[in-house]
Formats: C-alpha cells, sequence, structure tokens
C-alpha cells in the first residue's frame, strides 16, 4: 500500500478551489480550518447558527470555504461547495469568541 492510498481524499478539489469565489464580494476563499469548522458544527448541533437568509441551519458542514475577509463562510455538504449568498453563514462572532465547542 502507497501512501497515495492511504491519504484520506481531500474535501474539495484544489482545481476547482482556486477558481471560486465568494458570488457577493467576489473576495477569494479557502477552506474552513478544523477548529472553525468544529465551532461552526457545534453552533449548529445547539440550535444557535443562522445562515444569511435568517434561517437556522440545521445540519451539520463536511467543511467550508471562508471568504478572505473571514466574516463569511459557505458551507460544504456531500463534497459540493454551495455558494448561494443565502446559504452563506456568518461567523465572524465565531472567530472572535472563544468557544471551542469541548
Amino acid at each position: 500500500m502507497t501512501t497515495a492510498d492511504s491519504a484520506p481524499e481531500p474535501i474539495l478539489d484544489q482545481t476547482l478551489l482556486a477558481i471560486l469565489c465568494c458570488p457577493e464580494t467576489k473576495q477569494p476563499v479557502s477552506l474552513v480550518d478544523e477548529a472553525l469548522l468544529a465551532k461552526i458544527n457545534y453552533a449548529i448541533e445547539r440550535g444557535e447558527l443562522r445562515n444569511h437568509a435568517g434561517a437556522l441551519v440545521k445540519e451539520k458542514l463536511d467543511g467550508g470555504l471562508i471568504r478572505a475577509d473571514q466574516r463569511v463562510v459557505y458551507p460544504i455538504r456531500d463534497r459540493i461547495p454551495v455558494m448561494l449568498i443565502d446559504e452563506s453563514i456568518p461567523v465572524q462572532h465565531l472567530i472572535a469568541s472563544g468557544t471551542s465547542g469541548e
């Protein structure tokens, strides 16, 4: 078994990541780190997170794409980035807080 066989498959193809941008501001996006993803999913689990449209986010994320200004995350579900403004999740309060979800 080679290292390539045992390595986990990336959540998003790097070629696709390179061409994606925020549909609202056109800022570049990058993958959310594990710490922020844990905070987001903890807030979802507690019923405390709403998307840009104001709807309660009920489904945990597999990953996310964070805008360059660190204010908004676009969810990744089933390895598909959801690049809709209304589905974006404001996260600046999660980044500023020390809530870890532990």
